[in-house]
């Protein structure tokens, strides 16, 4: 099994946020190799900051434009057999490369990741996406583990062979998500991805509605970016990952349908508003309640504290949803008729503003 492990850290302007990270890299219980925090053109101490960790720092001359470019940056100077990327504004549990290490006894595995939670939960949009992580890498994520083909292998604390990385052509840059890139591309190839539910990461989501707008639009556009270069191989190699490609983008196209429902049976069908709003929610509740009271339990959160949480959940997928369809139209519609470029500016989903105290959404270690 390859032991040694380098990390790279991306950092754009993020010297309040990077020192949790550090720390929580440099105390793993199975230490990495060499740490490299790629200081992209940052016009605050983000430099000095990782400098004062002992860690290696690098600093193109002029802003690189993306996390993959930051990453790409790095990969020359790696030593290690695996190369961990970790998000500026993540931190790791304690054990995170202890626990994820053993996906990579077997040969054919090319990237592996663990279960990202929300660190903070002190807005609207911090609490409904804790709900969605908890949701998602409690359900969907274990189920496609069990298929063998993982959706993506999320870009904030993935593990990558290096040589494999490097042989091909480093982290993606021609989409904007390069974490889903990387993980389809390998599972078409004939390499498997694995989602480690034991490793735990913590990351800082949008705190605001314009920083969730940016990072939610660069996410489904990615998605749909990722649909157009991989979509015909995806079917041919990969169908069980087409699968779930195709469950995504049937549950875009039909989730106006299903909001709507309500106001389609009382207004079409004269149903009666009370019995029709209350069929809705208890089928809401019966599709989202008991994966969510797992997850509680599997992270030793308190129940109420989730519940509570639910109702936040509902505005995220209203943005979810509008920038999920804005990704349909322009990536899929427009950029194929050559009427749109698509997305192509990387922004970042928070703002420079420094990590205020306030309420976890997870017990952090």
């Amino acid at each position: 099994m390859p032991g040694r492990v380098t990390v790279i850290v991306p950092a754009h302007n993020e010297e309040a946020g990077l020192p949790a990270t550090l720390e929580s890299v440099l105390a793993q219980t199975t230490p990495p190799e060499q740490v490299i925090v790629v200081d992209d053109a940052s016009t605050d101490r983000t430099g000095d900051v990782a400098r004062s960790y002992g860690v290696e720092v690098l600093r193109p001359a002029a802003n690189l434009g993306s996390k993959a470019k930051a990453q790409n940056h790095a990969l020359p100077h790696c030593r290690g057999d695996l190369v961990l990327a970790v998000d500026a504004d993540t931190v790791l549990a304690p054990d995170y490369i202890e626990r994820i290490l053993p996906a990579f006894d077997d040969p054919s595995v090319a990237v592996a990741a663990g279960n990202v939670q929300t660190r903070f939960a002190r807005t609207v949009w911090e609490r409904g996406r804790s709900v969605e992580y908890l949701h998602g890498f409690h359900w969907h994520r274990p189920i496609q583990e069990r298929a063998g083909s993982p959706m993506v292998c999320s870009g904030c604390c993935s593990v990558f062979r290096r040589r494999e990385l490097t042989a091909a052509g480093g982290f993606p840059e021609r989409t904007i998500v390069e974490d889903m890139d990387y993980t389809w591309s390998q599972q078409i190839s004939g390499r498997r991805a694995r989602y480690v539910s034991a490793a735990v990461a913590w990351a800082a989501d949008p705190e605001s509605l314009l920083y969730l707008r940016k990072q939610v639009w660069r996410w489904m556009a990615g998605f749909c970016q990722n649909l157009r270069v991989h979509a015909g191989e995806l079917v041919w190699r990969k169908p069980i990952l087409a699968v779930w490609v195709l469950l995504a983008l049937v549950e875009i196209l039909l989730a106006p349908l299903w909001w709507c429902t309500p106001v389609i049976l009382t207004v079409g069908f004269h149903k009666p508003v009370a019995e029709t709003l209350a069929w809705w929610v208890g089928t809401e509740l019966l599709c989202t309640l008991p994966p969510l009271v797992y997850a509680a339990r599997k992270r030793g959160l308190r129940l109420r504290k989730v519940l509570g949480d639910l109702p936040c959940v509902y505005p995220t997928k209203a943005v979810n949803l509008w920038y999920a369809w804005k990704a349909v139209v322009v990536e899929l519609v427009l950029v194929p008729l050559r009427l749109s470029r698509g997305l192509t500016v990387y922004e970042k989903g928070r703002g420079p503003t420094p990590l205020s105290p306030g309420r976890p959404a997870t017990a952090l270690p």
